[in-house]
């Protein structure tokens, strides 16, 4: 029957990938994105032909897993670009995407290689960055030769070191860049 509306997804499937992006969730925080996907697909109670039924690749899952973050994540890089202090702004937008890089380790490594299905939030996560640095820039409060390329390089390495090292350490580190960035 052609024009028929698409059917909505049964509860049980619903349920399942609930489970599945709730055990994903808590596996990758405790393990790292590159766990194993049968371990998330068992704590779930689906077998893994369910995992990939729902998430055809691991990318897909972490995407899944990070679209109300991401969400929440771009309001409030729209919301900085109306601060008053465009230096705050890009330093504060830099430490929520690092915060937000280092949920899961190797997030981080994830987001920087830009695979298909993290593509949108990537260009949109660039977009942000830019706008901001450009704003930045034009206020004089940003060192000249300071490139958008260089803020996404600091936030990914920044991610990294939150997740390899102490928060503590890696926000200090984070700091530094920051001030030698910042024009005085």
């Amino acid at each position: 029957m052609t024009g028929a509306a698409p059917r909505r997804p049964r509860a049980d499937a619903l349920r399942n990938r609930e489970r599945l992006l709730a055990e994903a969730d808590a596996v990758f925080r405790d393990q790292g994105t590159d766990a194993s996907l049968e371990g998330v697909a068992r704590r779930a109670g689906v077998a893994i032909g369910t995992l990939y039924g729902h998430f055809p690749t691991r990318t897909a899952l972490i995407a899944a897993l990070l679209d109300a973050r991401n969400r929440e994540l771009f309001a409030h890089g729209d919301a900085l670009a109306q601060h008053p202090d465009p230096a705050r702004a890009l330093a504060d937008w830099v430490r929520a995407v690092v915060r937000h890089a280092a949920a899961y380790q190797g997030l981080a490594a994830a987001l920087a290689a830009r695979a298909d299905e993290l593509q949108d939030s990537c260009h949109r996560l660039t977009a942000i960055s830019e706008r901001l640095v450009d704003r930045a820039r034009a206020a004089g409060a940003l060192r000249g030769d300071t490139t958008g390329a260089d803020v996404f390089t600091l936030m990914n390495a920044a991610a990294w070191a939150r997740a390899h090292d102490t928060p503590a350490q890696a926000d200090r580190l984070l700091d530094l860049a920051l001030a030698g960035m910042i024009a005085g």
